[in-house]
């Protein structure tokens, strides 16, 4: 496995016995190689007297063989710290940036996906008119995430200061709940509000359209990737055409979202080619790590051929992990 993982060639009996001096023959490396085959460990490629380990091949070593994953040399994870910390401290940034230097450590596609809001709080809520008929919203929500939204306020006629009241009151009744806890109650929260006369056409389009207003699952768990031209060096994708197979795949947001939502309980996650779900995925492996700081939780990792390191990609992704993490924190 490890000399076709290196070379991406076909290993044969003679290639592993001149590498490894396991002391046998290669007679005897290749009765073994068959009885391996036999059991779908490896296989022919083609006609190539080599073999190639199969997909359950590196399930195996990946939960039985390798002791554990390696640490991240000091280069490494110096690498990955100061590219991280140069952001914004936005989690966007953090993870943009995060998935890019993943990508180029690893020499994979460095993939992340960003926390669902509907569990994030308000912390504040600005209104700012843009147009006669038209406001943007900013939530400013608890860990940096900021998001922006626009609301149509057609036939309210808004009065001075209307904006601004309407801004303090929602701010004094709703910051500081969930996003979900706003939706499921802000009727209730705002039955007795007092703005005032000229003030209340506006309230009520908060009231009418909370569904919406308070609803950005759109962004939820939105798909960051890094660079895809960090596998292009590799053997799998020298082809053009798989290139841009795999460039197609990369624009398919929803499905790698799909692929990657499901992690954010489950900590560290490796599914081998057939083990994806989406035939679209079964010639690839994803690598990730779940991420939690506080309400903010989310998955960060990386995307490549079966053919991975399978201990170097484990240590730098659960790394990069734990210093999202901290960033966050």
């Amino acid at each position: 496995m490890q000399t076709y993982i290196e070379t991406a060639e076909p290993a044969g009996s003679q290639t592993i016995a001149r590498r490894f001096g396991l002391g046998v023959s290669p007679a005897t490396i290749r009765n073994a190689m068959s009885e391996l085959e036999e059991k779908g460990f490896l296989y022919h490629p083609h006609t190539s007297a080599g073999r190639v380990p199969t997909e359950r091949a590196y399930r195996l070593y990946v939960d039985a063989i390798m002791r554990a994953s390696r640490h991240p040399s000091p280069s490494e994870r110096q690498a990955l710290q100061s590219e991280i910390e140069r952001s914004r401290n936005t989690i966007d940034e953090i993870l943009r940036r995060a998935a890019q230097v993943l990508g180029v450590l690893t020499q994979e596609l460095g993939v992340a996906v960003s926390p669902a809001f509907q569990d994030l709080v308000l912390e504040r809520l600005e209104l700012v008119p843009v147009a006669s008929d038209r406001l943007l919203l900013v939530f400013n929500l608890r860990g940096g995430v900021v998001r922006t939204i626009f609301v149509q306020v057609t036939g309210v006629v808004m009065a001075p200061g209307s904006v601004q009241r309407v801004a303090q009151l929602l701010n004094e009744r709703l910051g500081g709940l969930r996003l979900g806890q706003i939706r499921q109650s802000l009727v209730e929260r705002l039955r007795d509000a007092d703005v005032g006369v000229g003030h209340r056409e506006l309230l009520n389009i908060f009231i009418a359209e909370r569904d919406d207003i308070f609803d950005l699952s759109k962004d939820a768990g939105a798909v960051v990737l890094g660079s895809a031209q960090m596998l292009a060096d590799q053997p799998e994708f020298s082809s053009n055409a798989a290139m841009r197979g795999l460039l197609e795949l990369t624009e398919q947001r929803d499905l790698l979202r799909l692929a990657l939502d499901s992690r954010r309980q489950s900590g560290l996650s490796i599914t081998i080619g057939g083990e994806n779900l989406d035939p679209r995925l079964a010639d690839f492996t994803l690598v990730t790590s779940a991420y939690q700081a506080g309400d903010l939780k989310g998955v960060i990792g990386v995307m490549g051929p079966t053919r991975m390191p399978y201990d170097k990609i484990i240590g730098l992704v659960e790394h990069t992990s734990r210093l999202v993490e901290g960033l966050l924190e």
